[in-house]
């Protein structure tokens, strides 16, 4: 009996031992060269993305506006400074800043590509029969190579062209300069871009639809809504962000349009964009002082529209909850 009991004292003890909660082991105390290194290890990882920033964006800006100060044809080694002249005749030559009025065309080529892509984003984002195909039909143009479009179209414009053959089945006949008359040629230059970018913000517009949870589609419904009313009270609001970064696209695209223009016209006609214009002062006038003021005018503008456009459509997103 009494080993019975100093047995079932002994197990009792050590399932006491077992439960008892064992007290943390206490770490030492971190030392200053552990502080340090602690502290320095997310600059250690951001080196060398800094690094490249400094070197292909800053430093390259900062020379951009020290060239535009100077009178230089980029071979001689001897810079002539000359201050803000260059940026007093880039704004007292009506010719040089006149090229801003070609970018109109393209801001109005984007609000139709913004509109057409905003449309079939919305219409493709509901069960649709082959949605998936005309998925990669809009969005394949964007894939292509800009060289490679502005071979194709410079086909599809020219006189008897497949436009012209196109037109002729539908009874306008005759052979047009699309891309020799003054008057059709920024348009036809700006229809490219429609063609080639509604797909970006096709895909843009589409990412932000599918991201609106589908119960407040659901809620929606039940409620009566139909396909407009939803649209309005909850697609809209939902793509807010990325309409504002649509938007930006757009008016920067707008101003710093080069590729199609360049290489289907080189500026001819009256089609010469504010860069292609800067490129030939650089590359071919020899004017590197003149063409770096006009890219300083370009980034200025560029980073001045922008920063109006989001004080006048805040980037925030909207609660639909």
């Amino acid at each position: 009996m009494t080993d019975r009991s100093a047995a079932g004292t002994a197990l009792a003890r050590t399932d006491e031992a077992a439960v008892a909660p064992v007290p943390p082991a206490r770490r030492p105390a971190p030392g200053p060269r552990r502080g340090t290194i602690a502290r320095l290890t997310p600059w250690l990882f951001l080196a060398v993305p800094l690094a490249f920033l400094l070197t292909f964006t800053y430093v390259p800006v900062a020379n951009l506006f020290f060239y535009s100060l100077t009178k230089w044809d980029g071979f001689s080694p001897d810079q002539q400074f000359v201050g803000g002249d260059n940026y007093v005749q880039l704004f007292t030559r009506p010719e040089l800043f006149h090229v801003f009025l070609v970018s109109l065309y393209y801001l109005a080529s984007g609000v139709v590509q913004m509109a057409l892509a905003l449309y079939f984003a919305v219409v493709l984002s509901f069960d649709t029969r082959f949605r998936n195909l005309f998925k990669g039909i809009l969005f394949f143009p964007y894939l292509i190579n800009g060289v490679a479009i502005g071979f194709v179209f410079m086909y599809f414009f020219q006189p008897g062209g497949t436009l012209d053959s196109v037109l002729h089945l539908f009874g306008v006949g005759g052979r047009h300069l699309w891309l020799g008359d003054p008057d059709t040629i920024n348009w036809s230059l700006a229809s490219v871009s429609i063609w080639r970018y509604t797909g970006l913000n096709f895909v843009l517009f589409l990412g932000a639809i599918q991201s609106i949870p589908a119960e407040i589609y659901e809620a929606a419904q039940l409620d009566g809504a139909n396909r407009w009313q939803q649209f309005r009270h909850l697609i809209l609001p939902g793509i807010r962000p990325v309409m504002s970064l649509s938007i930006t696209l757009v008016i920067s695209g707008s101003l710093s349009v080069f590729e199609i223009p360049y290489i289907m016209t080189s500026g001819a006609g009256g089609s010469t964009t504010f860069v292609i214009q800067t490129v030939k002062l650089a590359f071919q006038f020899n004017k590197v002082g003149l063409a770096s003021a006009a890219a300083v005018v370009l980034l200025v503008i560029t980073l001045l529209v922008t920063w109006l456009q989001r004080r006048i459509v805040p980037d925030e997103g909207a609660d639909l909850v």
